[in-house]
């Protein structure tokens, strides 16, 4: 699968740079998403329990435990996943206030959708 907008990923690798479970955890779900060949849902939960769809069947957050670090992605048919936004939790909670409808109203509001 292709990976897009990774820099944002790099971005919080290099802010964590002192966090070694955190850089550690983030490059393993850089390399399972590259790895892989996910066609459902399904595929994307068994691999990676983490995942948890919050709109669409094509947005998911991931949850990096060692850090209560958020990733979205939205994932397409032809192969790619894009990194939406990354932060921790607190950096969540402040976006998106713990709720699907506020999730996607930042999708529609930044044409995610």
């Amino acid at each position: 699968m292709r990976l897009i907008n990774k820099r944002i990923l790099v971005k919080l690798i290099l802010k964590n740079r002192g966090n070694s479970k955190l850089t550690k955890a983030v490059k393993q779900l850089i390399s399972d998403i590259e790895e892989s060949n996910w066609e459902t849902p399904r595929d994307i939960t068994e691999k990676r329990p983490d995942a948890d769809c919050v709109y669409g069947g094509e947005f998911y957050f991931f949850n990096i435990n060692v850090h209560r670090t958020l990733i979205l992605i939205e994932f397409e048919e032809n192969g790619e996943a894009t990194i939406v936004w990354a932060g921790n939790h607190d950096d969540y909670e402040r976006t998106f206030k713990n709720n699907r409808n506020v999730i996607k109203k930042w999708l529609s509001d930044n044409s995610w959708i």
